[in-house]
Protein backbone atom coordinates (compact mmCIF):
# COMPACT_ATOMS: atom_id res chain seq x y z
CA UNK A 1 0.00 0.00 0.00
CA UNK A 2 2.82 2.27 0.71
CA UNK A 3 4.87 1.42 -1.70
CA UNK A 4 1.56 2.64 -4.59
CA UNK A 5 0.91 5.54 -2.54
CA UNK A 6 4.38 7.57 -2.66
CA UNK A 7 4.53 7.61 -6.51
CA UNK A 8 0.71 8.60 -7.06
CA UNK A 9 1.19 11.32 -4.57
CA UNK A 10 4.32 12.80 -6.24
CA UNK A 11 3.00 12.58 -9.28
CA UNK A 12 -0.52 14.22 -8.10
CA UNK A 13 1.74 17.45 -6.38
CA UNK A 14 3.99 17.94 -9.35
CA UNK A 15 0.66 17.68 -12.02
CA UNK A 16 -1.22 20.67 -9.08
CA UNK A 17 1.76 22.95 -8.73
CA UNK A 18 2.61 23.08 -12.74
CA UNK A 19 1.64 27.03 -14.12
CA UNK A 20 -0.94 27.08 -15.88
CA UNK A 21 -1.28 30.28 -18.61
CA UNK A 22 -4.14 32.52 -17.16
CA UNK A 23 -4.79 34.32 -20.48
CA UNK A 24 -6.83 36.68 -18.83
CA UNK A 25 -6.49 40.40 -19.11
CA UNK A 26 -7.55 43.50 -16.64
CA UNK A 27 -8.21 46.77 -18.62
CA UNK A 28 -7.02 49.65 -17.14
CA UNK A 29 -10.17 51.04 -15.98
CA UNK A 30 -10.75 47.74 -13.38
CA UNK A 31 -6.99 47.79 -12.92
CA UNK A 32 -7.35 51.43 -11.23
CA UNK A 33 -10.40 50.46 -10.13
CA UNK A 34 -9.05 47.33 -7.97
CA UNK A 35 -5.82 49.94 -6.62
CA UNK A 36 -8.29 52.31 -5.50
CA UNK A 37 -10.38 50.03 -3.48
CA UNK A 38 -7.01 48.27 -1.97
CA UNK A 39 -5.88 51.91 -1.18
CA UNK A 40 -9.39 52.89 0.08
CA UNK A 41 -9.70 50.08 2.70
CA UNK A 42 -5.98 50.29 3.53
CA UNK A 43 -7.01 54.20 3.87
CA UNK A 44 -10.37 53.15 6.09
CA UNK A 45 -8.29 50.89 8.59
CA UNK A 46 -5.52 53.32 9.37
CA UNK A 47 -7.55 56.02 10.14
CA UNK A 48 -9.45 53.70 12.31
CA UNK A 49 -6.86 53.31 14.12
CA UNK A 50 -5.78 56.62 14.33
CA UNK A 51 -9.09 57.70 15.31
CA UNK A 52 -9.44 55.36 18.28
CA UNK A 53 -5.73 55.90 19.37
CA UNK A 54 -6.33 60.52 19.11
CA UNK A 55 -9.91 59.98 21.16
CA UNK A 56 -7.84 59.25 24.52
CA UNK A 57 -4.73 61.01 23.86
CA UNK A 58 -7.06 64.41 22.88
CA UNK A 59 -8.46 63.57 26.38
CA UNK A 60 -5.21 63.01 28.83
CA UNK A 61 -4.15 66.64 27.38
CA UNK A 62 -7.59 68.40 28.02
CA UNK A 63 -6.99 66.70 31.56
CA UNK A 64 -3.43 67.99 32.09
CA UNK A 65 -4.52 71.50 30.55
CA UNK A 66 -7.00 72.03 33.00
CA UNK A 67 -5.13 70.54 36.18
CA UNK A 68 -2.38 73.19 34.75
CA UNK A 69 -5.03 75.82 35.05
CA UNK A 70 -6.59 75.01 38.94
CA UNK A 71 -2.76 74.91 39.82
CA UNK A 72 -1.76 78.33 38.49
CA UNK A 73 -5.02 79.85 39.75
CA UNK A 74 -7.62 79.52 37.40
CA UNK A 75 -8.88 82.90 36.86
CA UNK A 76 -7.86 86.04 34.80
CA UNK A 77 -5.54 88.22 36.21
CA UNK A 78 -6.88 91.42 37.19
CA UNK A 79 -6.83 94.59 35.06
Amino acid sequence: MQKTLFPLLVLTLSLVLQPVAALAYIGPGVGAGAIAAVLGVLGSIFLAIVAVLYYPIKRMMKGRKSKSAKASGGSKPAE
